[in-house]
Parts: structure tokens; sequence; C-alpha cells
């Protein structure tokens, strides 16, 4: 399968995988910027944005297969790879298997205890389902700082500071794109996040967390970093699940300072 991406600025290439949600668009608030001094390709994976779903099983092995094909068809070997939630346990997943180059994972999943893993699969999924119910009215809900504030909790620090166009792609995403149900499903059913020994990984390894990260909550971090024990942890302080939101300018310095 080809997965639709998008290509802009110049320099070290850097592949940027999403979460639940968008699509590449969920890169919106920090790609222009990152694009100013590299090369960035954000893809959609399948059954997101533009991407059509996978014909057969829906996994963390059959998604992070199509971003490793991706990189192959695209000659991309050695590239630096950047993901946040589910594509940030995507990209640890590439990095353990021995394919890219340096790797950012912004709050990844993967790394939950058996309760915290049912607490996120029980509080996320009436989140999605809500606004596949709201959907005609999210443009105006999210509008308001009061209607963020109420819809966004789970997944924003502040969301009554975050702009509509911000929050809109993956709040729209996630009711829209065909993949997110067999996606969670494969991030609540499926195996959790394998580990790599040190000296495992090619290249350098950086994880970020929010600290106010109420989808995969801080206290993953420890099971994270003790899995990938080559990796540098940073925290977002006053961030939740998605640092390109809450903590956009932290989230280009940390990304183009841990990057090749």
């Amino acid at each position: 399968m080809t997965l639709n991406f998008v290509r802009r600025g110049s320099g070290s290439p850097l592949l940027l995988v999403h979460g639940l949600g968008a699509g590449w668009r969920s890169w919106a608030p920090i790609i222009d910027e990152l694009a100013e001094h590299r090369e960035v390709i954000a893809v959609d994976l399948p059954g997101f944005g533009e991407t059509p779903s996978l014909t057969g099983q829906v996994s963390i092995a059959t998604l992070t297969d199509s971003v490793a094909d991706f990189i192959a068809e695209q000659g991309l070997e050695g590239v630096a790879t950047v993901g946040q939630s589910m594509g940030g346990r995507i990209v640890l997943e590439l990095a353990r298997l021995g394919i890219g180059g340096d790797a950012v994972a912004l709050d990844p999943g993967g790394f939950w205890s058996d309760r915290e893993l049912f607490v996120f699969g029980a509080t996320l999924r009436p989140s999605i389902t809500l606004v596949r119910a709201l959907r005609r009215l999210l443009p105006s809900l999210l509008g308001s700082p009061v209607g963020r504030t109420l819809l966004l909790a789970q997944l924003s620090a502040r969301p009554w500071a975050l702009s509509a166009e911000t929050v809109l792609p993956d709040v729209c995403g996630l009711a829209d794109a065909p993949a997110t149900g067999a996606a969670l499903d494969a991030l609540t059913k499926g195996p959790k996040q394998q580990g790599a020994p040190n000296g495992t990984v090619p290249g350098r390894v950086t994880i970020g967390w929010g600290r106010r990260d109420l989808v995969t909550v801080p206290s993953q971090a420890a099971r994270a970093t003790e899995l990938f024990p080559d990796a540098v942890l940073h925290w977002f302080e006053r961030c939740g699940h998605f640092p390109q939101w809450d903590a956009p300018q932290e989230a280009i310095r940390l990304i183009l300072n841990s990057t090749d």
C-alpha cells in the first residue's frame, strides 16, 4: 500500500507519523516551522486522511509495516522519525526493528498497566462516540473556549487557550477516519509495546511526555524508559497529550535538537 503524504522544505529528511485523528494534518501547528529547517515528510496512515484502509488486520504491527514499506519505497533508509501517541508507538517499534535513524516519540501508547489500559479504552471510546454524534456541530462547539474545555479536557492541559483551527483537524479526524475504531482496538486489545535493549536501536531515541497527559498518563514514562534504556526522556510542563497543541515551540525545539 502506498501512503498519502506531503513533503515540504529542504535539508535532512524528517518523517512525521500521526496518532488517532487527522492524518498528516495533525502536525499542522508545527509542520511549516519544521520545514524551515528540514525536509519534512508527513504521512497519512492506512484508514486516516487520504490513505485507504488496510484490507487485512489492523494492528500496531501492520501499521508499522506500512510505514516501513513507505520508507523503503521512498528511499528514506536511515530517516529520522517523529511520532505522537499511536504514531509515537510506531516510531519506537521502527527503532526496535532497526528501521530509520533518530526517533522522537511524543506521549507514545503501549506502556500502560492493565488498569490504565482499561481506563484508556473506557474513557476514549465514549469520547469518540460523542464527537461522532456531534460531528456537524464541532466547528461551532470548538469555536468557543467553553466548548473546547468541555470536549478536550482529556486531550489538552489548556483547551480554552487553543484555537479552533489547531484542534478541529484532529477532533474531526477522530469522527471521520474509517480506521479510528480498528486502530483503537489494536491499541487496547493487542500486545503492549516491546522494548529494545541497550545498543540495539539505530539512532538516538527521545521520548517526550506531557506532565498533564490524561490519555497516556505520566507514570507510563518510567516503563517506556525502562524498556528503551537508550532513550532520553523530556518532560513537557503544563502539557497534555498533544505537545504540538499545548507546547508547539518546545516540541519544535525538541524535534530539531534530537534528530540529524
